[in-house]
């Protein structure tokens, strides 16, 4: 049992698509749970990351971008999945990027209006100047008056130990909720698709990632290796081409690079396959996105 001076709670990360949610998590918690990409949208779900101590136990929810692009049912499902805590955990984090305020921040500062404990922590500080940043905060502060506003850079890690002092400042006295070794809430074949996606996030043209899911078919732990077989699933036939690439140059890339990253993930030797398979529309289908684990969260 821990102490009574013990806090326990959970941290709510939101913000439009790309400023750097996911970066941020991975840092303070010192390990790469959530994936990350120079392309907004990469996050797609629901992501815990625990961060134990002797005093405090964090429990960051990273989310989606909340975005207002909703004619496909994915982009509705990632919306759903960004919003649906708001009102169930202990404090919103609310990041806004240092470069400006922009309409979709600023409908994100009216959502968040209602909530009584929100931290708004103004990210990529590296990118600009000192005297930038005062006009940002000053709009910051126009919009949303008595929040806290906390500086900081996830990438180059500047101000992280007073933004997470801060945090665990909100979060009530508690006992822990997870097992002080335990780092995320999703079993490996979650992080198997990921690692996956986010290679393609990585390797392929601009467009193409967002029409892209990876189903993990198999995962098999044997004496002395990990056998894994994934289907990567597009939306055209076109799209398959791009993804296999010149006499499969692209997907043995992709493979190899998630290889790596599973390998060193598992700390054991990993056997993967890889398939690129159709099914048309996906994106925009309610059955296909349940049956590839778009379920509400």
């Amino acid at each position: 049992m821990k102490a009574n001076h013990f806090r326990t709670g959970y941290v709510a990360l939101i913000g439009k698509p790309n400023t750097g949610k996911s970066t941020l998590m991975n840092a303070l918690l010192g390990e790469k749970v959530s994936i990350t990409a120079h392309k907004p949208q990469t996050t797609r779900h629901q992501l815990l990351g625990i961060k134990t101590t002797e005093d405090y136990q964090c429990i960051f929810v990273d989310t989606p971008g909340i975005h207002d692009h909703q004619k496909k049912a994915i982009n509705r499902y990632m919306n759903r999945a960004a919003t649906s805590m708001l009102n169930d955990v202990d404090l919103v984090c609310v990041l806004l990027e240092a470069r400006k305020i922009t309409a979709e921040d600023e409908k994100i500062l009216t959502l968040i209006k209602p909530l009584k404990q929100v931290v708004i922590v103004l990210n990529k500080i590296d990118q600009r100047g000192r005297h930038e940043l005062l006009p940002v905060m000053a709009r910051i502060s126009e919009l949303a008056p008595d929040r806290e506003i906390i500086p900081v850079s996830a990438l180059k890690k500047d101000n992280l130990e007073h933004l997470q002092e801060e945090l665990v400042g909100y979060l009530p006295q508690a006992i822990p909720h997870f097992p002080d070794d335990q780092l995320t809430d999703k079993p490996m074949r979650f992080f198997v698709s990921e690692i996956i996606r986010e290679k393609l996030f990585r390797t392929l043209t601009q467009e193409l990632p967002y029409a892209i899911t990876v189903d993990v078919e198999l995962y098999k732990v044997e004496s002395d290796i990990i056998r894994i077989a994934a289907s990567i699933w597009v939306e055209r036939k076109s799209q398959k081409g791009i993804v296999i690439g010149k006499k499969g140059e692209m997907l043995k890339k992709i493979g190899a690079q998630a290889r790596q990253d599973i390998e060193r993930l598992a700390d054991n030797k990993v056997y993967l396959q890889l398939w690129v398979k159709v099914r048309e529309g996906w994106s925009d289908d309610e059955r296909s996105l349940a049956a590839f684990g778009y379920a509400n969260e």
